[in-house]
């Protein structure tokens, strides 16, 4: 695909097709070639756990696949040995064939400034000792490990535990990985022997052709971005990023284009499809890769989006977990809601139609899609503020 200049919404249609919106939800989405395909398309799973609704990561497979089997996914994610958790853009699930060039972020991994572990007496002696434990005892939480008297806490603090924090530490450096997860959301940890096969482990690449293979990864993700996108994907310095960007250019990887209403250079990946038209809709995780870096969302769909969990309630002006709406190739609309599982209840707690949008059409497509997210998640009803014009219109589909 050879262009000089693109279209706000080609743009917009090159994105959607990079993240695997270009094809209609599949009718038996349990197949693990769909999980497959739609963790290519991602390439990074950010994970989150907030539970207010469902955790963000499984809601990203559900904007692509709809209705899946989660337990089945799980089992591909932790069993499969085609992927794995690292450090990526947050902490995320990734492809296995990523660890080498994720090497160079584990060997310049620190414990954050304020964790216990800095004031350990004999630090290096008590995480040799932890490393130890779990080859001698199998994948471990930090509840299988003896408990350890840490620093005292100041009031507000957020407690980690000293076994806990070795281990999160043992993780960003590489020494451990994640073999699975509990049904709290615990990791547990093992020995990467265990998990990673040998081809990724023994593998070395020199850290400026790792940042280059992250941003050619990012770029065929994205299918077209600033190099400010292509940086936040792997979450990598733009001046980091800059040389090695102009590199993919000069082998052909990535095109130099301009955007129409963009102030800054864009990047067309040489594999971005260019489709007529986006189908279907569906609801976003507010940790998509379509919307997680909120300048590129505004430049591509002209929305401001901001997650307001830790805004005060009084100050919130969309709600406190609030998922954009797609459409087509358009962001019509955002929506706060919360699973209500006592209640067994999806509670749309505000639904805002965005400027431009049909109000029954949206109406109407939303419906369905609430629908089928409320029955997957095995909640029996719809409950739907009816404050604005909007939301009366989609509550009369209830």
């Amino acid at each position: 695909m050879r262009r000089v200049r693109v279209t706000v919404e080609e743009a917009r249609r090159i994105a959607l097709a990079a993240q695997g919106f270009d094809r209609p939800r599949p009718d038996t989405p349990t197949d693990v070639r769909h999980f497959r395909r739609a963790l290519a398309a991602i390439a990074v799973l950010q994970l989150d756990f907030v539970n207010v609704l469902i955790p963000a990561h499984f809601l990203m497979i559900w904007s692509r696949l709809g209705p899946y089997d989660r337990t089945r996914f799980e089992r591909f994610l932790y069993d499969s040995g085609e992927h794995t958790e690292q450090w990526a853009h947050e902490a995320s699930i990734v492809a296995c064939s990523d660890w080498p060039l994720l090497a160079h972020r584990r060997s310049e991994y620190q414990p954050w400034k304020n964790s216990p572990l800095r004031k350990l007496p004999d630090r290096a002696g008590y995480l040799d000792e932890i490393l130890d434990l779990v080859s001698s005892q199998g994948a471990s939480t930090a509840h299988d490990l003896p408990p350890v008297e840490g620093p005292k806490r100041k009031a507000g603090d957020w407690y980690r535990s000293i076994p806990r924090c070795a281990l999160e530490f043992h993780f960003g450096t590489g020494q451990l990985a994640v073999r699975r997860r509990l049904r709290n959301f615990q990791r547990v940890y093992d020995l990467p022997e265990r998990i990673i096969g040998k081809q990724y482990r023994s593998a070395a690449v020199e850290k400026t052709h790792a940042e280059r293979e992250l941003l050619r990864k990012a770029s065929i993700s994205l299918g077209i971005g600033t190099a400010h996108d292509l940086a936040d994907y792997y979450r990598m310095p733009v001046r980091d990023a800059e040389p090695r960007v102009y590199e993919l250019v000069e082998e052909g990887a990535l095109q130099r284009v301009l955007v129409d209403g963009w102030s800054d250079p864009a990047y067309l990946s040489s594999e971005a499809k260019s489709p007529r038209s986006i189908p279907g809709a569906s609801l976003l995780s507010p940790f998509d890769p379509v919307v997680w870096f909120r300048p590129r969302a505004k430049r591509l769909f002209g929305f401001d989006y901001r997650i307001e969990i830790y805004v005060p309630e009084a100050h919130r002006k969309w709600g406190y977990y609030v998922l954009p709406f797609r459409v087509g190739d358009t962001i019509a609309a955002r929506v706060d809601l919360k699973a209500d599982r006592k209640a067994s209840t999806l509670r749309v707690q505000n639904a805002h139609l965005e400027d431009g949008a049909d109000l029954q059409n949206t109406a109407e497509i939303l419906a369905t899609e609430l629908h089928s997210l409320g029955e997957w998640l095995g909640l029996e009803s719809v409950w739907i503020r009816k404050s604005s014009a909007f939301e009366k219109a989609l509550a009369a589909y209830f």
